[in-house]
């Protein structure tokens, strides 16, 4: 390659770059309802559309919707009661619960903007307290904005490594730095829903420590299969034990 070629390319590289830490910095943002301040490049309409838009295909994912209504009208009475007597009322977000058919996947999730599902694998083994735990939690994604903060930090190694990679030809390096960060985030984001859950269920009138019962109950669904930690975006549930214990005592004081 011409000196002057490779001048050229340094140059484009760095200006990727330059810009990525730019549209970084002007995307922070403090986020009112938990009062942490996030990276985030989309606005909670924009959330919410994202939502709305990915919750049929992630439903077909997973068997469809469970076909007894009753179940679904119990899911949600127990969401609806969640959202009303906290501050999750005030968002701007629009909460649908959704009780999946799949009988084998024991998980429970939330899309941005206030999609949140849980499959009957699992609600099949809680009662409505623990229901109220893992719902709270999930709704503790939502208001925490962890879907559109883990979106703009993709973005941004996105953009950060394709800036790399025309300058000095060290995109996977970087986009391998962009995955540990998010991974790193991604426990940080359970244990804030985690948090938030306890929070809610309290305001609603039910148990905090049923939420305890939940990580036991994941955890003998895992059996021998359980991944490490450090190999996963869950944080131990052990480990979880402890942060719930602590914020039960925290919002009991």
């Amino acid at each position: 390659m011409r000196r002057g070629s490779w001048k050229i390319r340094i140059f484009i590289g760095l200006a990727i770059v330059v810009f990525a830490l730019v549209q970084r910095c002007g995307s922070r943002e403090e986020n009112p309802y938990t009062g942490r301040t996030q990276t985030i490049d989309m606005t909670p309409s924009q959330e919410i559309a994202i939502g709305l838009q990915s919750a049929p295909q992630i439903a077909q994912q997973h068997g469809g919707l469970h076909p007894d209504d009753r179940l679904q009208s119990y899911v949600d009475a127990v969401g609806n009661r969640l959202v009303q007597n906290s501050y999750a009322r005030e968002t701007p977000y629009r909460y649908d619960f959704h009780l999946l058919a799949d009988p084998q996947t024991v998980n429970a999730f939330a899309l941005p903007g206030g999609q949140v599902f849980i499959t009957y694998a699992l609600f099949s083994r809680l009662n409505e307290a623990q229901l109220a735990g893992v719902l709270g939690h999930e709704i503790g994604h939502v208001i925490g904005r962890h879907s559109a903060e883990r979106i703009a930090e993709s973005n941004f190694w996105k953009t950060l490594s394709m800036g790399a990679a025309v300058g000095a030809e060290m995109g996977d390096v970087v986009a391998g730095i962009g995955q540990n960060t998010l991974l790193t985030n991604g426990r940080d984001d359970e244990l804030e829903s985690d948090d938030l859950g306890v929070l809610f269920m309290m305001q609603s009138g039910y148990d905090p420590e049923e939420m305890i019962r939940v990580m036991e109950i994941l955890k003998e669904a895992s059996g021998s299969n359980r991944v490490p930690e450090f190999q996963s975006t869950h944080p131990d549930p052990d480990n979880r034990i402890q942060r719930i214990r602590e914020a039960i005592e925290k919002y009991r004081s």
